[in-house]
């Protein structure tokens, strides 16, 4: 049930998220959320792209001091001008909050990927970051069935999906972003995703072989293979990435692997390797062919 909806509790509920229409007096936030949904898709709009030192780099730079959530719920088979169903702020998160945000990969152009159809609930979402010094950033994102997202701060977008860790802080008042259970399955959620296959300095690669199974084998390596295959893979001549390859039949010698690129601080950089389907690198922003030297670490460091 989604906090617009929930009217009879409205003592309880009030003290925390600010619903439309259900508080005399309104919890104080940095600046008043728009009545309605503006965009005319899911995520990816907000009111104005503001001024902020490094909002060309990264979704949400520096440290603010307050986040302002505005939710706009809706389906996604009609999306686009949804009333406001409500608001909360968040104050003591508020930083560490941007800080997941801004080691998202984004790019300036089009964030596409796939995407399947199924049709469902969506909520649209607005976040006012508040900094100390009077200014200000909006990020307008979604939560949608299909995960299929737009974040964006009017200047950078991303199709990183932080749909379910926005419901959360809104109706809970509290930030987590989500991980897999297993460390295979890490997404690729690391900023500087865009401009290399994998961004400098991992301490450490998991190596997963990637055919279907639930829990795949795995081998863990150190920093020196790590660096090895950082420096084979970032050699490569790369090209934005379609989301896909072509071959991988019956008759060709598939093999797939994830690479998992863990860091001392923030999310893992994950790497898709497919031997015998072209192009056979992947890390979701960019594509590359398979060459030699990546064949040779790979063949000393796989399950």
């Amino acid at each position: 049930m989604r906090p617009i909806s929930v009217l009879v509790a409205a003592v309880a509920v009030c003290a925390g998220a600010v619903l439309a229409g259900c508080a005399a007096e309104p919890m104080a936030v940095p600046d008043a959320c728009p009545q309605r949904w503006g965009g005319e898709g899911v995520g990816g709009w907000v009111p104005a792209a503001v001024d902020v030192d490094g909002a060309d780099e990264s979704l949400v730079p520096g440290a603010p001091v307050r986040a302002l959530i505005c939710a706009y719920p809706g389906t996604n088979t009609d999306p686009g001008g949804e009333p406001l169903g409500g608001s909360r702020t968040l104050t003591d998160q508020a930083a560490v909050m941007a800080r997941d945000l801004a080691y998202l990969p984004v790019t300036s152009g089009k964030a596409d990927g796939l995407c399947t159809l199924m049709g469902g609930p969506m909520t649209n979402y607005l976040v006012r970051f508040a900094y100390a010094d009077g200014s200000a950033l909006w990020v307008g994102s979604a939560e949608e069935v299909n995960s299929c997202v737009t974040t964006t701060n009017g200047t950078v977008r991303t199709r990183s999906y932080v749909g379910k860790a926005l419901t959360t802080a809104y109706r809970e008042g509290t930030w987590r972003m989500q991980r897999p259970d297993d460390p295979c399955r890490a997404v690729n959620d690391r900023r500087g995703q865009q401009d290399s296959m994998v961004p400098e300095g991992p301490r450490w690669v998991l190596v997963c072989r990637d055919e279907g199974e639930k829990w795949p084998p795995r081998r863990e390596h150190g920093p020196a293979a790590a660096r090895d295959l950082v420096a084979a893979l970032n050699d490569l001549d790369t090209m934005p990435s379609e989301h896909g390859c072509q071959g991988g039949g019956p008759e060709a010698d598939y093999r797939a692997y994830r690479l998992v690129f863990g860091y001392a601080e923030g999310p893992p950089a994950g790497v898709q390797v497919e031997f015998g389907c072209t192009p056979g690198v992947d890390n979701g922003m960019l594509q590359a062919e398979v060459d030699d030297d990546v064949h040779r670490l790979m063949a000393r460091l796989v399950p």
